[in-house]
């Protein structure tokens, strides 16, 4: 996929502010690894210290999931997420901007690639599908750098944002479809591409279906079973972490769901959402609990943000 074209429009007063703001990006983009988490852990306890919105969401999100931990337990985990925000802020700036140097000399482990060599050698394309964790940028990027990866996303709704950063993904992956460009992305898993892909968020669409999260009814798009159904891929787990201190990134492939897609779509769609439950288990801090996931209620149920 060509990188996109720069057009007059890009500069415009309007456009300035967007401007700044990737000049701030590449700026933290280029400090050296220990400073930038440094910064990152700086930013965090900004976070904590300041009441906003999001703390409230996050504290509804994680009374839901974890009703076994007492009031304590949960502020806990909220402080320690929060926290973790100012670490996914400087780790965007170093997926999106970093120098592939830079990015070469991080710390990683990458475990279970035979999984997506087998795929590979039946000519099949594979679905990787993850979860909405913070780091998810830089791990995609991370991956990258063993496997030719493409991802989906949604367009920004600055213009001179959405140039910098499609133009800074497009240097490390293939292509980068938009969550409408189904026909471009099952042609190139028909052809045995790769992609990225989290379907963990509450999209507000009328494709998706109410599937448990933690035992919560949680509308999820079902895009996962369409996806591998008309491209014949394979959907493989996609888990990644951050290491305590600047210990790195471990990244894990798991084996290819058996069955999926099957014959029905909500069956499909919980056990893809079962599967990125038992990836937030393993670091709930690092998963992105300042989204409002449960916004969508099924009919009958009061809102809970």
């Amino acid at each position: 996929m060509p990188r996109p074209d720069f057009s007059r429009s890009l500069l415009t007063p309007g456009q300035w502010p967007a401007w700044l703001g990737v000049g701030i990006i590449r700026l933290i983009a280029s400090l050296p690894y220990p400073l930038l988490m440094w910064l990152g852990r700086r930013l965090g306890a900004l976070v904590v210290r300041f009441p906003s919105a999001r703390r409230h969401v996050a504290e509804v999100n994680i009374a839901l999931c974890f009703p076994e931990l007492d009031a304590a337990a949960q502020k806990a985990l909220v402080d320690a997420h929060l926290r973790d925000i100012g670490l996914m802020m400087v780790e965007f700036a170093l997926g999106w901007m970093g120098s592939d140097r830079a990015v070469a000399a991080l710390p990683l482990r990458v475990e279970g690639l035979e999984h997506l060599e087998a795929a590979r050698a039946q000519g099949r394309g594979v679905l990787l599908v993850g979860g909405h964790f913070s780091h998810l940028e830089l791990c995609a990027r991370l991956v990258s750098q063993r496997i030719r990866i493409a991802g989906m996303y949604r367009r920004m709704d600055s213009a001179a944002f959405e140039w910098a950063v499609l133009r800074a993904r497009l240097r490390y992956a293939d292509a980068m479809f938009e969550k409408d460009d189904i026909r471009g992305t099952v042609k190139y898993l028909r052809a045995g591409g790769t992609l990225w892909y989290a379907p963990d968020q509450d999209m507000r669409s009328k494709d998706s279906v109410f599937v448990p999260f933690f035992g919560v009814p949680a509308a999820t798009i079902t895009a996962t079973h369409h996806l591998a159904r008309m491209s014949n891929a394979l959907v493989i787990p996609f888990f990644h972490r951050r290491l305590p201190g600047d210990g790195g990134y471990v990244l894990r492939l798991g084996a290819p769901l058996d069955g999926v897609p099957g014959p029905d779509v909500t069956e499909d769609t919980a056990r893809v959402n079962a599967g990125i439950e038992q990836m937030v288990r393993e670091a709930p801090e690092q998963y992105l609990w300042v989204h409002k996931r449960f916004k969508t209620r099924p009919e009958g149920l009061p809102p809970v943000y």
